[in-house]
Order: structure tokens, then C-alpha cells, then sequence
């Protein structure tokens, strides 16, 4: 794909989301598994919205996307770096990042692992490893296979399709961790989800971060897993 209609793809989705519960579960998580939360390096940034969320506990920012979007936000300890996701980031090296999150953005490229291996370049040996993407699993986007035959995420109306690319599930996202020698892999999902047919959320009684229950009352699912350290064989274990 070309470099414009990558750009075009971007600006369509505007580099915003407004699911709140996922930042928050990422927050949550971030805070709960990193080792260290030196410098974050943001891979498919969009405006920053992750900085607003959890810049308080960070020495160092980096975002990094296809074009900066208005609002993205500047400081000493923000960066921002210009990079085709679609071709990784030359810019920054290897082991550069103590936290590498990737949210809501491998399901805009057309070669997912290819941007996994570059999320896992980034990152410090025994550093955290953060994706997300959207969870085709739900309740919500059953139906809408069974009665639509498109996933909800990626059916063609604007916002969606071409900007959603390639639709994943869990067990996509710790095969690929699995595939890069990550450790400790945990799939957990962010608890909140739409009713289907209805602009409605679940009510809070559903709500759950693990197990079936979370499966199909979730929007989004997100996969946190460590680099293993220099020279250490650690098998992965799949934390459902």
C-alpha cells in the first residue's frame, strides 16, 4: 500500500478513540506488570490520548504514527516520531522502550505480525508489551457475522473498512507473542461492551476482565506480555 493511502486510511480514523474503559484497563495494567516506566513508546499514537491518561507516571513519552493529528500533545517529556506503521520504525532502536503499547492499531496494517515484531524490537529486554485490538469474540460481533457476515468492526461503512483491515482474535494475538519468545502472556479483556443492535452498553452486573463472560460482553480485547531478558529461556504461559 502507498504511502498517501496510508495517510488517507489514518486521517479517517481520526487518531482518537473514546472508549475510556480501555485506557483504563491499559493504565491498570501497565501500572500492575511493568518493571520499569521509564520511557513508553506509543506505537500507532494517534492524538496521545494515552499520554492524557497515564503521563503522571511516565519519565518519557514517545508517540509514533503515519502523521501527527491536531491535539497531540508536546512537552520535555514528549516526543513525537514520524513512521509508515506499515514499515516499522528506522528512527528509533532496537531495545529503546522500558513499555511498548500498541493500542487499537494492528488491525489497521495489512501485516499484523510484521508490526508485532516491531513493537517487540522496541522494547527493552523485560520490558512490557502492550496490544489491543478490537474483540471479534463478543456477543455483538457474533450476530453481526451471523447476520450481516461482517465482524461489527469491519463492516464497510465510514470509519470502519478500509481503515480496519485485519480483524483477529485472542488466540491471534498470544500466538504471536508466543512466536517472539514473550513471557508471561495475559489476555484480558477491558469489561465493557455494546448490546447488539442498540447503541446500549451492557449493564455493570456483566461486567468481567477474564473467562467467556468477558468474551462476550467486551468491545475490545488486549494481550500484556514481557520481553524475555537477554539470554533467558522462559516459556509462555496463557493466563485466560
Amino acid at each position: 500500500m502507498d504511502a498517501e493511502t496510508t495517510r488517507k486510511r489514518a486521517a479517517e480514523s481520526g487518531g482518537v478513540s473514546t472508549d475510556a474503559a480501555l485506557y483504563q484497563v491499559v493504565r491498570e495494567g501497565v501500572l500492575r506488570r511493568a518493571r520499569n516506566r521509564g520511557v513508553l513508546v506509543d506505537f500507532g499514537c494517534g492524538a496521545g490520548t494515552l499520554w492524557r491518561v497515564m503521563g503522571a507516571d511516565l519519565a518519557k513519552y514517545v508517540g509514533v504514527d503515519v502523521l501527527r493529528y491536531d491535539g497531540f500533545p508536546s512537552g520535555e517529556r514528549v516526543e513525537f516520531v514520524l513512521s509508515d506503521l506499515e514499515k516499522g520504525c528506522p528512527d528509533l532502536g532496537d531495545s529503546c522502550a522500558d513499555i511498548v503499547c500498541c493500542l487499537e492499531t494492528i488491525e489497521h496494517v495489512e501485516n499484523p505480525r510484521a508490526l508485532f515484531r516491531e513493537v517487540v524490537r522496541l522494547a527493552k529486554p523485560g520490558g512490557l508489551i502492550v496490544v489491543t485490538t478490537p474483540n471479534q469474540l463478543s456477543l455483538a460481533s457474533k450476530i453481526s457475522l451471523l447476520l450481516k457476515n461482517e465482524f461489527i468492526f469491519f463492516q464497510e461503512r465510514p470509519g470502519l473498512y478500509p481503515s480496519h483491515l485485519t480483524a483477529l482474535l485472542e488466540i491471534d494475538l498470544v500466538r504471536m507473542a508466543r512466536e517472539n519468545g514473550l513471557e508471561a502472556i495475559e489476555a484480558i479483556y477491558t469489561g465493557c461492551g455494546r448490546i447488539p443492535l442498540s447503541a446500549g452498553r451492557w449493564p455493570r452486573f456483566l461486567s468481567a476482565r477474564r473467562g467467556s463472560r468477558a468474551r462476550a460482553f467486551s468491545d475490545n480485547v488486549i494481550l500484556l506480555a514481557n520481553k524475555s531478558p537477554a539470554g533467558a529461556t522462559v516459556p509462555a504461559v496463557w493466563r485466560s
